[in-house]
């Protein structure tokens, strides 16, 4: 992110408070930076083009930003998408992304699903073997023009954050080469399904570093080059080369770049880009992270053995990485005043907590920040991926209203609603309040049948019956 960006961002704080949308009675919000999301886009396809004349789809991994309007946009600068569950590809028609640019991928598809997507066309990576047969029976029951590919796993490592390796000897994901008799099967599983053209890897996440992700991807092309050498043709046309670029949570800084990443391919891997293979990518976190700010209204201050603490509406119910991980997914406060502001001043090691009724709904914790007072704004960036979009329903808080948002040359802030706020009346819908008696009159129900007094069999065993 470049100094526009964060003016373009000040400009947005102060707007939010400005135009109401961040106030008293709707004390968070989540902001997109819709510039910033479109040079991202650009960044990445000219990355790829610089290095490549191939045919490149760029796939955004819709689990990052689950928000239509947001798919609409990316679609709009030129990417497609991937998938992981019904959902998702209910989320990508609804934006108008095409089957021809989605790319559906799962390690748990059912057959509902996978029939689905070959009846739209759609592009599916197999996980395992034991999908393949299940392609086999729906391949040869209808015709499709879905490209059909496999998921393989190189196991060559995790980073820093096991739980999103997805390389590592024992990953769920994919079909594990470096297992006994793996490589073999992969092979003879290409040689026996002609339809079978793909081959799909993602070893990058956050914490993976560019040498391991290049490692990885420089796997799964060596394989292609060994199947079709072994089918005598050129069997696999199109590599999947996964995503998963990492984002500097700690500045404002947009690094490492596609460019850097794409560069790094080419050194390493210039097989890949020589025009034989058509390739898709699916980052997702990288292209978002960076455009997004959550917003949320200090309600409180207090101090606790000796050190301030801001008492804020944003917490675990947005930032639940951050809250129950921090030392992987720590994040960056700043700080303003309650006309939106930015802060200056003399700074204070001080709490930022959320309004979780747990002791850790915790922000930022010792953070030296000018002395926030009630009224104030923390702003909390490069949460436009994974953070606003995936809602941690702790005490019924409600789901924030997003809102993307353009900076005229005038330094005028328009915004445009990506998501309404969650109304109480949703709440209490989504908890069951269409239902409220349900369980009294099964209660009463079963009192009837089985209560005292009733046909010999009336304890609480047969009643669980």
């Amino acid at each position: 992110m470049d100094r526009m960006a964060s003016s373009r961002r000040d400009l947005a704080v102060r707007a939010s408070v400005d135009q109401g949308l961040l106030s008293a009675a709707e004390p968070v919000v989540a902001l997109l930076d819709t510039a910033g999301i479109r040079a991202s886009a650009a960044a990445l396809t000219s990355a790829f083009a610089a290095v490549t004349d191939a045919r490149v789809l760029h796939a955004f991994a819709v689990k990052a930003a689950p928000l239509v309007p947001v798919l609409r946009l990316l679609h709009e600068a030129g990417l497609g998408v991937e998938v992981a569950s019904p959902g998702e590809l209910a989320l990508a028609r609804a934006a108008g992304v095409p089957p021809t640019h989605t790319v559906l991928d799962s390690p748990a598809k059912t057959p509902a699903e996978l029939r689905q997507a070959l009846a739209l066309g759609i592009a599916v990576n197999a996980d395992n073997l034991q999908e393949l047969a299940r392609l086999d029976a729906l391949v040869a029951s209808a015709p499709t023009s879905s490209p059909l590919g496999l998921r393989v796993n190189p196991q060559v490592g995790p980073g820093s954050i096991g739980s999103l390796s997805t390389a590592t000897a024992t990953s769920k994901f994919g079909v594990a080469l470096r297992d006994e008799g793996a490589r073999e099967a992969v092979v003879q599983a290409f040689l026996d399904r002609p339809w079978l053209t793909r081959l799909h890897t993602h070893t990058g996440s956050q914490g993976v570093p560019l040498a391991l992700m290049a490692e990885g991807v420089g796997a799964a092309y060596a394989l292609a080059e060994e199947i079709n050498r072994a089918a005598g043709e050129q069997r696999i046309d199109t590599l999947d080369i996964g995503g998963g670029l990492p984002v500097d949570f700690g500045s404002d800084e947009e690094t490492p770049t596609y460019a850097e990443y794409a560069g790094l391919l080419a050194d390493t891997v210039p097989g890949l880009f020589d025009g034989r293979y058509r390739l898709v990518t699916e980052f997702g976190r990288s292209l978002l992270a960076k455009h997004g700010t959550i917003l949320a209204r200090v309600e409180y201050t207090k101090s606790s053995g000796g050190r301030p603490i801001a008492v804020t509406h944003a917490g675990v119910q947005l930032a639940t990485r951050t809250v129950y991980a921090p030392g992987s997914w720590p994040l960056r406060v700043l700080a303003y005043d309650s006309e939106g502001r930015p802060r200056t001043g003399e700074t204070v090691a001080q709490d930022v907590a959320g309004p979780a009724c747990f002791a850790g709904d915790l922000l930022a914790v010792n953070r030296e920040l000018p002395l926030l007072h009630p009224g104030d704004v923390v702003a909390v960036p490069d949460t436009g991926a994974y953070y606003f979009a995936h809602h941690y329903a702790y005490n019924s808080l409600p789901r924030p209203g997003i809102h993307g948002f353009t900076v005229a040359d005038d330094g005028a802030v328009t915004f445009a609603t990506v998501r309404t706020p969650q109304t109480l009346a949703e709440i209490v819908a989504e908890s069951g309040g269409a239902h409220a008696d349900a369980l009294v009159r099964e209660a009463a129900h079963g009192h009837g049948q089985h209560g005292p007094g009733g046909s010999g069999s009336g304890g609480p065993a047969a009643r669980l019956r």
